[in-house]
């Protein structure tokens, strides 16, 4: 039911106190404006700062401002409803939660209601029976249009500023701009056709950053790397390529839901991270890191509060991938938080685990883990992931793809260098020790004062001892567990 509708519902049946959580002190007085004048009601609001508007005849008590508010509902006429912003902090004196009670009680033989308005929810418990409370939701999609419409119609066909938009880029458009508020949504939009002379997604991009960087659990990452950066993994890119336009409304008419996540699990340094990067670009989306070590605070229920925080800010900025690095050490007390820490980190894990499984908002969640053994079976089960894949070591073909990407950053030319070679002196190296082969080659080049050559590389490489020789028990355990139980990232020539 849309948020006015509900409004309307409940005026009606005279429920006495609605409490709206919401950021839009603008949309939210424009509703129940609208709602208003539908049922021929009259709207007062109340701000500390401004009062009553409309003002009240025999203003001037000696009460304080909000109990003088709550006094003036009382007395009022009937058929009015009272919208008072921004009421939340006053919810902790006592004598302001008897007050309500005391109107509670009298408006619900009356035809006058209260509406308490602001951006975060406090209720004491002593009024949880008698206050309603409506989450006022950010403009949807029909609304954002609404908003786009109106601007290209403002803009009209002034010189140097372009406002076509192809139907593939409106909707991604539009589809960037969820999460915002009105006014932020406007606010972007303008700045796109100041900055950049015409719509631009980056630049709705760039605002949710800001969004993210407020809340303090999230962090953004700015996608500097695409799918032709990541060497090998040629399943898990072309699994990923498919699902390219997933979170289009095309997608939705042909009957496909947006795409839950995956689970990259293997050998340490062998692209999991960078992968999670990539997609962000290849897709152009959002891309924000949980920190699970973040979500855990020093005060009870904190941690809760967090992780439902966080939830929230990746819902409100969808569609987006969600990137959760070495998961099974942000939750490594799983087993026995209820010894540790009372149960904390359980109960967190399980608030994370119950909205991979119901999420119905498109936030693709990317989660990496080199530990098998330490992830809870809870987390492996279907429906948590779309498709859990293997990452192991690069096999020949693959390490000369990924000396040629990393020759080709540092602004070599991979042509000058015989790549086979290379590959068969790095065999058991992972992505990350072969980019350390190829520093650690310029490196001795440069205090040589010479070109980089062949036999810096080859050098580098037989004075590095790879994970796979010291860690080989461990590697060999994993492809074991995983060679009946995921699915590969690449192919593998037997190297």
């Amino acid at each position: 039911m849309p948020a006015s509708r509900e409004i309307e519902v409940l005026i009606r049946a005279k429920y006495p106190i609605i409490y709206l959580v919401s950021w839009e002190e603008r949309r939210v007085e424009e509703a129940v404006a609208s709602v208003c004048k539908t049922l021929s009601r009259t709207l007062r609001t109340w701000t500390v700062t401004q009062g009553f508007r409309p003002p009240l005849e025999n203003a001037g008590s000696k009460l304080s401002p909000e109990i003088e508010a709550l006094a003036r509902v009382l007395e009022a006429d009937d058929n009015t409803v009272f919208l008072l912003r921004d009421f939340h902090p006053y919810l902790k004196d006592y004598r302001v939660v008897r007050l309500l009670r005391d109107v509670a009680a009298r408006l619900r033989a009356s035809s006058k209601t209260l509406i308490l308005s602001g951006p975060v929810l406090t209720l004491p418990a002593e009024l949880e029976k008698d206050i309603t409370v409506i989450d006022f939701p950010l403009p949807n999609v029909e609304e954002i249009e609404g908003i786009l419409d109106s601007l290209i119609r403002f803009v009209g066909t002034k010189e140097g500023i372009s406002t076509a938009l192809e139907p593939l880029e409106r909707e991604l458009l539009v589809k960037s701009a969820q999460g915002l508020t009105k006014d932020e949504i406007e606010s972007t939009f303008a700045r796109s056709l100041v900055e950049r002379k015409k719509f631009d997604v980056d630049v709705v991009l760039n605002e949710k950053k800001q969004i993210i960087r407020k809340t303090g659990i999230l962090e953004y990452y700015a996608p500097d790397a695409a799918l032709r950066d990541v060497g090998g993994l040629d399943l898990l890119k072309e699994w990923l390529d498919r699902r390219t336009s997933s979170f289009t409304d095309r997608a939705r008419e042909f009957g496909i839901p947006s795409p839950k996540g995956i689970l990259l699990l293997g050998v340490q340094g062998c692209g999991k991270s960078l992968t999670a990067k990539a997609v962000a670009a290849q897709w152009n989306l959002p891309l924000l890191k949980l920190d699970v070590g973040r979500i855990f605070g020093s005060l009870v229920g904190q941690s809760e509060e967090n992780i439902r925080k966080a939830i929230s800010t990746a819902e409100s900025v969808a569609p987006c991938i969600l990137w959760a690095d070495e998961l099974e050490k942000g939750f490594a007390g799983v087993s026995g938080g209820s010894v540790s820490d009372s149960g904390t980190t359980a109960r967190v894990f399980a608030t994370f685990l119950t909205w991979m499984s119901e999420k119905t908002s498109p936030v693709f969640l990317i989660a990496t883990a080199n530990d098998v053994s330490a992830l809870p079976p809870e987390m492996l089960r279907k429906g948590r992931f779309d498709e859990i894949f293997f990452v192991d070591l690069p096999d020949g073909p693959e390490r000369q793809e990924i000396f040629r990407i990393h020759l080709a950053k540092r602004k070599r030319d991979p042509k000058k260098f015989k790549l086979k070679a290379l590959s068969e002196a790095t065999s058991g190296f992972s992505g990350a020790e072969i980019e350390q082969v190829v520093i650690g080659a310029l490196f001795t080049a440069f205090h040589e004062e010479r070109e980089l050559a062949q036999k810096d590389l080859i050098g580098e490489a037989k004075a590095v001892v790879p994970l796979s020789v010291m860690m080989g028990e461990e590697i060999s355990n994993l492809r074991e567990w995983a060679s009946t139980r995921t699915r590969p990232a690449s192919k593998n020539d037997g190297d």
